[in-house]
């Protein structure tokens, strides 16, 4: 195991979905995965998923009672969504920022580069959720992920994540450090992928 180097901050995690309103659109869905890409986020994981209604009323209970809640439950519960664990320095915070503002119509006027400005559609359906401090990432991606383990990830990958070379996987839509080796493939630098940019 790498330890850390000192001095450096260690990478950050953060939850992204994209919402059933991008998922059922292959274009959009291949927009915003190129975002993604392009703002240097390193995909930890990624999976998609139909979810229940069970599963969005208790991943969105802070909600209840709120007048879009209902709305919301239904709304994430009408079809696949796609889920990520991204690592970056501050990606939570980076993360909000390419989203930009919940509501579609601020969106559009403050940032209209953004995801929310340039893809979304309403409030509820505005494409992208992110997680919005330290101890939500946690708790979201235990949710959507339920093996994977943020401690061990910590101790055993992140050192070779933050210190590369990191290399991207098209097939699996996923990175992988150079020193580990991508389930099912014959090796860690696949044939086409590219380097993060260490």
């Amino acid at each position: 195991m790498a330890a850390p180097l000192r001095g450096t901050r260690a990478l950050q995690l953060t939850l992204a979905l994209i919402k059933p309103d991008a998922v059922a659109h292959p274009l959009i869905l291949e927009a915003v995965h190129q975002q993604i890409l392009s703002n240097k986020f390193l995909i930890v994981r990624m999976r998609e998923l139909l979810w229940s209604r069970e599963d969005c009323q208790k991943f969105y209970q802070e909600h209840e009672g709120r007048f879009f809640y209902q709305r919301l439950v239904e709304f994430m519960a009408s079809g696949p969504i796609r889920a990520y664990i991204l690592a970056h320095m501050d990606a939570i915070q980076l993360w909000r920022t390419l989203m930009g503002p919940t509501r579609v119509f601020r969106a559009r006027h403050v940032a209209p580069d953004s995801i929310r400005g340039s893809l979304g559609l309403t409030d509820t359906r505005n494409t992208t959720h992110g997680s919005d401090s330290v101890a939500s990432a946690r708790r979201e991606i235990a949710a959507f992920f339920p093996d994977f383990s943020e401690r061990r990830w910590y101790e055993e990958e992140e050192p070779q994540w933050r210190c590369g070379p990191v290399h991207y996987s098209p097939g699996a839509g996923t990175h992988r450090a150079a020193g580990r080796v991508a389930r099912g493939q014959p090796g860690a630098h696949l044939p086409g992928s590219e380097d993060w940019g260490h």
